[in-house]
């Protein structure tokens, strides 16, 4: 998922981007209004998080801009204004959603997964097939060569994460945040312990591997990789 944080204030924003971050997000910094104004029309964002009284174009403006243009991008206001004929201002101009500074990390974390999850796109397929691995999503069975594959429900959830974005490396603060639902600590080993149960389940007993780890950046399903560390 691809954020655009605007934040004149340099700590702040600096805080915003290292915890969204290691939260599996990637995110573009924008430090003042011109910047987030133009990357929000040039790019293409899943989600805004935009502060409201910037020094130069100020945050309902922007959105103001976006909505008159044409994009739906969820948009959550970051302001030290707290009054309910502002937070209504904001919601009336296309916000989707409003915090308050200061405000927890864990706080503003929740309410990202909350506006993202609303705007995700419908899951059209009961299947997802790499190989001869099939995921039955509708009734959480993995089957490989013919032959069911017993998962717990974390297991399964992992394998779907993997399988869904085939191909790509997942780090392991984002398969930490969409799994597990919680920040990734570098000195905790459950992700790395998970994924050698599940590479036993799905890998071990076949000729072709399809789980692999890629060293320094995190785990990949597919067919085969030419880079990887057991």
């Amino acid at each position: 998922m691809r954020l655009l944080v605007v934040e004149d204030e340099v700590k702040t924003g600096d805080y915003l981007q290292q915890g969204l971050t290691e939260a599996g997000f990637m995110v573009t910094l924008a430090r003042n209004g011109l910047d987030g104004h133009h990357l929000a029309m040039a790019e293409s964002f899943d989600l805004l998080v935009l502060d409201v009284m910037l020094p130069d174009v100020n945050g309902w403006r922007i959105v103001q801009s976006i909505r008159e243009a044409g994009r739906q991008t969820p948009v959550l206001f970051l302001t030290a204004r707290d009054s309910v004929d502002d937070r209504v201002k904001g919601l009336e101009m296309g916000a989707d959603d409003y915090l308050v500074k200061p405000f927890a990390f864990s706080e503003l974390l929740a309410r990202v997964r909350t506006l993202l999850r609303r705007s995700s796109t419908p899951v059209l397929t009961d299947q997802i097939k790499v190989a001869d691995l099939t995921l039955d999503l509708p009734r959480h069975r993995a089957i490989r060569a013919g032959r069911k594959i017993s998962l717990s429900h974390k297991e399964f959830c992992l394998l779907e994460l993997l399988a869904r974005r085939q191909g790509e490396v997942l780090p392991r603060s984002l398969i930490a945040s969409q799994v597990w639902d919680m920040n990734f600590d570098s000195d905790t080993n459950v992700i790395d312990v998970a994924i050698r149960r599940l590479r036993a389940k799905i890998d071990d007993n076949f000729d072709t591997k399809l789980i692999h780890t890629i060293r320094g950046m995190g785990y990949k399903l597919d067919v085969e990789d030419d880079f990887d560390e057991i």
